[in-house]
């Protein structure tokens, strides 16, 4: 019995040691070892490109357009950002956007900046901007964006002026509304880029402002 029970022992610390063995050898094999197809290996380490829409579209626009995305400002603490074929143009990061009216400048067929200005229409000098929309050259698109008190010192001849860039809601523009609008001069037609919000303290998400306002789209090179 004691003879009998020594050597199933040993049979079993044998198994046990043979399969330790075998396990080790077959997870130490060398990756070099292991050889696929051509055609699988490529699948395998071919990096698939993630296609990103300028400016965060959904989608990239056709190629005779442009991208954009304007955004309002929220209330009178976060001024509003313009982004015109994936380059920031205004935004509080660039520091260069104020209370008021934000209105940045791009040439309509070559897609480059001409300029970007905000005027102050709560306390500024609305003549400032008259000659600024008076100026703006032939062809150029015209992006606008409101931050905290766009319309206190709108005249007539601004909202004349403003609406021949297009735009539907300017003649009605007033104190702390939110704005967002792109457009060019002369426009023949209406503008399709733009939207508007109403000061309403009935429906205002921030005390004393209406909710941030986002505009994003392709646009023709060229508009009609």
């Amino acid at each position: 019995m004691r003879v009998s029970g020594v050597l199933r022992f040993l049979a079993l610390v044998f198994a046990l040691v043979s399969t330790w063995i075998f396990i080790r050898s077959y997870i130490s094999l060398n990756a070099k070892t292991i050889r696929l197809p051509r055609w699988l290996t490529g699948l395998v380490t071919k990096e698939i490109p993630v296609m990103r829409a300028k400016c965060g579209l959904a989608k990239p626009c056709p190629k005779e357009f442009f991208a954009f995305k304007i955004s309002s400002g929220a209330a009178n603490v976060v001024g509003p950002t313009m982004c015109f074929e994936n380059q920031v143009i205004m935004s509080p990061v660039k520091n260069n956007v104020g209370r008021g009216l934000n209105i940045a400048l791009v040439n309509g067929t070559t897609g480059m900046v001409l300029t970007q200005k905000c005027f102050d229409m709560y306390s500024g000098e609305v003549k400032l901007l008259v000659k600024f929309l008076k100026e703006i050259p032939e062809g150029a698109l015209v992006l606008v964006a409101s931050y905290d008190d766009p319309g206190t010192r709108l005249n007539d001849e601004t909202r004349k002026l403003l609406s021949s860039l297009g735009s539907s809601y300017a003649k009605q523009l007033g104190f702390r509304d939110s704005w967002v609008f792109l457009g060019a001069k002369d426009l023949k037609d209406k503008s399709p880029f733009e939207q508007f919000l109403k000061n309403n303290p009935d429906t205002n998400k921030y005390e004393g402002w209406p909710e941030l306002l986002e505009l994003e789209g392709c646009v023709p090179r060229k508009i009609p």
